[in-house]
């Protein structure tokens, strides 16, 4: 008789006998860097010759289509319809990944090549995202073979190779093909744990909006013995303006960018007593515990507030500093945004800040949202039931956050396709994704498997929550993507 313990059993033999790691090397293998348009064919190749044969055999009708924008990344659909009274699931990932940056991976390090050390196996993609999405179809396997060729349940899959790139196309696409993509429920991978050995549920994702500070005072530099001490210097200019926005220790000055009302309350209920930290001792590095918003704890700073970042500046030539005073300064920041604040005021709240703290001059250039964030409410009845089956499998804590700290194409789903969103994470925040040495450790994802076949197994038992729109709410923020 087919059994839950049996499929799980399945999914753990799968991974402990190599076959998880000989499919995660045939996909890093492929480099389908977005980044790169060398690599473009790459990115056809990965969803046509690695993802299209795979799905087909476990009888799943696959569809690749061109990106509704030129030059981003194929779309992949695939579906498999037992019955449509049966609940559906719609399962995302993305297979393409930033650049390789291979003279900066450390020596005996590849970035298309699976090199195992320790509980770590190394390669692009590794932890973002081919592992990620290729346990939870492998896990599909599993209980596919244990019932018999049979689920009990629908699933829709969507695959894209241009999220690298924000995600660009993905929008247009869900519009273009909603009744392709509709389901009950998102359950997907993407992102890290809070912590490595904690398995975790995110319900969202923070939105990214992104502007340049920009100050021009003329054509060119001058002279800095004839000129310096009589001229304004756009550097000194440019850092008083941006310490007007941030105080010394990280605190946001311009309080119309932060949650009117502070962190909800069902927010900071998710997250009480939940930990933050790599596990693999960056964080007591990486966390400044006086950095950030007064009250908060590290969890709430990062998952239910908003940050500011400066990501780059730049006044002169700092490869080749000239004796001069530069004529210009200009800086590149984001916002880290919760669903809880609107980031179509962002930019007309910014321009009102700098005029009242006497920087009229400085021009906001280039603002808008990247990636928008969204959220399902983290008691929402999919949530809740996701949690219930994971914690019976694994016999420990799932920890439910609000959103990931990161960003994902969260709005697709919560606005466009009405769908409560179950994001379960198989990394770390110590996986050096988007860096070299990009890595997944072996822990976390053996749990991940076994996490997700019972997810698959109690689909098909019944006992599901209702439709989408009927329980519990998303709670987002759209904006328009830049």
């Amino acid at each position: 008789m087919p059994t839950r313990q049996g499929a799980i059993a399945r999914a753990a033999a799968r991974f402990d006998d190599g076959s998880y790691k000989a499919l995660l090397t045939r996909l890093v293998e492929i480099p389908s860097t977005a980044q790169e348009p060398a690599f473009a064919p790459e990115l056809h190749r990965y969803l046509d010759q690695a993802i299209r044969p795979w799905v087909e055999e476990m009888g799943f009708a696959v569809t690749i289509h061109p990106n509704p924008l030129d030059g981003f990344g194929p779309i992949m659909t695939a579906a498999r319809i037992e019955d449509p009274a049966l609940p559906t699931v719609l399962l995302y990932g993305h297979g393409d990944t930033v650049r390789g940056l291979e003279d900066q991976w450390r020596p005996g390090l590849l970035p298309w090549t699976v090199t195992e050390e320790g509980d770590r196996w190394y390669g692009r993609g590794t932890a973002d995202n081919k592992g990620q999405h290729a346990i939870n179809l492998a896990a599909l396997e599993a209980v596919l073979a244990e019932r018999g060729g049979k689920l009990g349940f629908n699933v829709k899959l969507l695959l894209e190779m241009a999220e690298e790139r924000g995600s660009r196309g993905l929008q247009e696409f869900a519009d273009l093909h909603k009744d392709t993509l509709s389901a009950d429920v998102l359950i997907a991978s993407d992102g890290p744990r809070v912590e490595p050995g904690l398995p975790t549920i995110a319900t969202g994702n923070r939105g990214i909006f992104q502007f340049d500070l920009v100050l021009k005072l003329r054509d060119g530099g001058v002279h800095s013995g004839h000129w310096g001490g009589l001229t304004t210097d756009p550097a000194i200019r440019m850092t008083h303006a941006l310490s007007a926005l941030m105080d010394p220790r990280g605190r946001i000055l311009v309080r119309d960018w932060l949650p009117r009302n502070g962190v909800p309350a069902e927010v900071r209920a998710a997250l009480a007593g939940c930990p933050v930290g790599a596990g693999d001792g960056a964080a007591s590095a990486t966390i400044d515990p006086d950095w950030g918003e007064p009250g908060l704890t590290p969890a709430e700073k990062i998952y239910g507030w908003n940050g500011f970042i400066v990501l780059a500046m730049v006044s002169g030539q700092p490869e080749n500093p000239m004796n001069a005073v530069a004529p210009s300064a200009r800086a590149t920041c984001h916002i880290r945004y919760t669903a809880d604040t609107d980031p179509l005021t962002f930019e007309a709240s910014l321009r009102r800040h700098l005029d009242e703290q006497g920087f009229a001059d400085i021009a906001i250039e280039n603002a808008g949202v990247r990636m928008a964030a969204a959220r399902t409410a983290p008691n929402h009845p999919w949530v809740r039931w996701a949690q219930d089956s994971m914690q019976r499998t694994l016999d420990t804590r799932v920890q439910v956050i609000p959103n990931s700290s990161g960003g994902l194409p969260g709005d697709v789903f919560a606005d466009q396709l009405g769908l409560p969103m179950v994001w379960v994470p198989h990394s770390y925040n110590g996986c050096k994704q988007h860096g070299p040495d990009e890595h997944l450790l072996m822990g976390p994802a053996r749990q991940g498997m076994l996490a997700f076949a019972g997810l698959w197994w109690d689909l098909g038992e019944g006992g599901t929550p209702g439709r989408a729109s009927g329980e519990g709410g998303t709670l987002r923020r759209r904006g328009d993507r830049a």
